[in-house]
């Protein structure tokens, strides 16, 4: 569910910015949502896999577009972007166990993380330099 929201996020924002969506980019999104990937030249090998007309050239405009929005990072390679300094509106949503949910702008999860992390002692005088969260893989959910 994690991945869909920020797919979605991600396909609005490139649609703002005049991209149109097409089948090969949400292929190329999902891989980078979905898989671990280190460099554009794994994320092509996955999306030849899945559709042999994809070309290098699709999967480097891509990654370009999605670093251009602010989704993505080279620096944490294309794992979702997390910035204190990041202008993405939607950048987490955390759904509650009684169905409601807050959507977070990047600003906002910044600062849950940095006051969590100092309420249980584990940051002192640093900055939060990225946040990588796990998807759970649990039947229940209690994860």
């Amino acid at each position: 569910m994690k991945t869909q929201m920020q797919k979605e996020m991600i396909l609005e924002k490139l649609k703002e910015n005049g991209c149109r969506i097409t089948r090969q980019r949400k292929l190329i999104l999902d891989i980078i949502l979905e898989e671990d990937c280190n460099c554009c030249k794994e994320i092509f090998y996955k999306a030849s896999k899945k559709d042999e007309c994809i070309g290098a050239a699709t999967v480097y405009r891509m990654v370009n577009m999605l670093e251009e929005i602010g989704a993505i990072s080279r620096k944490n390679m294309y794992k979702v972007a997390y910035s204190p300094n990041c202008l993405l509106e939607n950048a987490c949503t955390v759904v509650l166990d009684d169905e409601s949910s807050y959507n977070l702008s990047a600003k906002e999860w910044n600062e849950v993380i940095r006051r969590g992390l100092n309420a249980c002692g584990y940051l002192k005088d640093q900055g939060i330099e990225s946040v990588t969260i796990a998807g759970c893989e649990c039947e229940e959910k209690t994860c």
